[in-house]
């Protein structure tokens, strides 16, 4: 069975066709990253239309790569929830035109669900259930799979998500977007113990994450030194800042683990690409004996494959979309 994948959440333009999901014969990615840098971030505005220049040459491509037309294509599998809403507008109509024009079924996928499945892409020994950390730039969550599409959100994060965390503070620090990536090479050569950080709990919720306040640490941190002439050296600061944030991924994922009874363990999402949070997960679960399951670096962030993934066991449960579906900027993965 072929499904070809469309992804169009933040500033990626994505396609890829997978065959029974985890065989993936083409994955194609088209970034906006240089044109929002200079904005110090993404503007929707101009992710929707660069979405809108780039989605048919994308999906051509991926069709072409994998040697497939469209009439090789058994379902089309589209990103619909959550993200920036003008920008999943330009993949879901997109999707539905395909499938208007060609008859082939419409699959919706949940943006976080398919962040999931980049696992089973990269480990298809990997079976449900389990549980599973999804952080990235937009969402932090701590997710029992109970099967290939069901899942339970047990933690979540109260207000910003551990990637947004990175980003805004790099961007404090006077770091190029996304700032994660240079988060992530300064820490490598700073000292971890150079500043001592805050590390939010949320009362009532032990699963649940907060990182607004650390955040606000940082930033608060950079505006003082520099208002009293002090230089705070960057690669300490970054190396404090990825160890407090890693830390808390990870504590808070092996609680529930612990809780619910879980040993194996599998990380998604932008930030499960960060060498602080791979390396704490890495040894952690070596500790307690868990099995852990990393994608590999191109799949953590957005792409068609993990969409073309989960859409291929959406279809086998029956989930199909229609020409009323429309995208949603928010949904919960337990609603979907």
């Amino acid at each position: 069975m072929y499904i070809l994948g469309i992804e169009s959440s933040c500033d990626e333009t994505a396609a890829s066709v997978s065959e029974n999901g985890t065989n993936i014969l083409s994955n194609v990615i088209s970034t906006q990253i240089e044109e929002h840098r200079k904005y110090g971030g993404v503007v929707p505005e101009i992710a929707s239309r660069r979405h809108c220049e780039n989605i048919s040459g994308v999906v051509k491509k991926a069709l072409s790569d994998a040697g497939k037309t469209l009439d090789d294509i058994d379902a089309v599998a589209v990103t619909y929830a959550p993200g920036l809403i003008g920008a999943l507008l330009v993949g879901v109509n997109y999707a539905k035109g395909l499938c208007m024009a060609s008859g082939k079924p419409l699959v919706p996928v949940h943006h976080i669900s398919g962040h999931i499945a980049a696992n089973y892409i990269a480990h298809p020994t990997l079976k449900p259930p389990y549980l599973c950390l999804v952080a990235s730039g937009g969402h932090s969550h701590i997710v029992e799979v109970l099967d290939y599409t069901s899942f339970r959100v047990v933690g979540r994060t109260r207000d910003d998500a551990a990637g947004e965390c990175f980003d805004k503070c790099a961007r404090a620090m006077g770091f190029p977007y996304p700032g994660g990536v240079h988060i992530d090479k300064a820490a490598q050569k700073g000292d971890r113990n150079a500043f001592s950080l805050p590390r939010p709990k949320v009362t009532g919720s032990e699963f649940d994450f907060s990182f607004s306040g650390l955040k606000t640490a940082v930033i608060n941190l950079l505006h003082n030194s520099q208002q009293k002439g002090i230089e705070i050296n960057k690669e300490d600061l970054s190396a404090a800042l990825q160890g407090t944030i890693s830390d808390i991924l990870c504590e808070k994922t092996m609680l529930a683990a612990e809780a619910l009874g879980y040993n194996t363990i599998a990380v998604a999402g932008g930030v499960s690409a960060n060498s602080g949070v791979r390396g704490i997960f890495e040894k952690t679960c070596a500790e307690k004996g868990y099995s852990l399951y990393l994608p590999p670096l191109s799949l953590c962030g957005d792409n068609g494959a993990m969409i073309a993934c989960q859409g291929y066991f959406n279809f086998l449960a029956g989930q199909r979309g229609d020409e009323s579906l429309n995208a949603k900027a928010t949904l919960s993965l337990e609603d979907i």
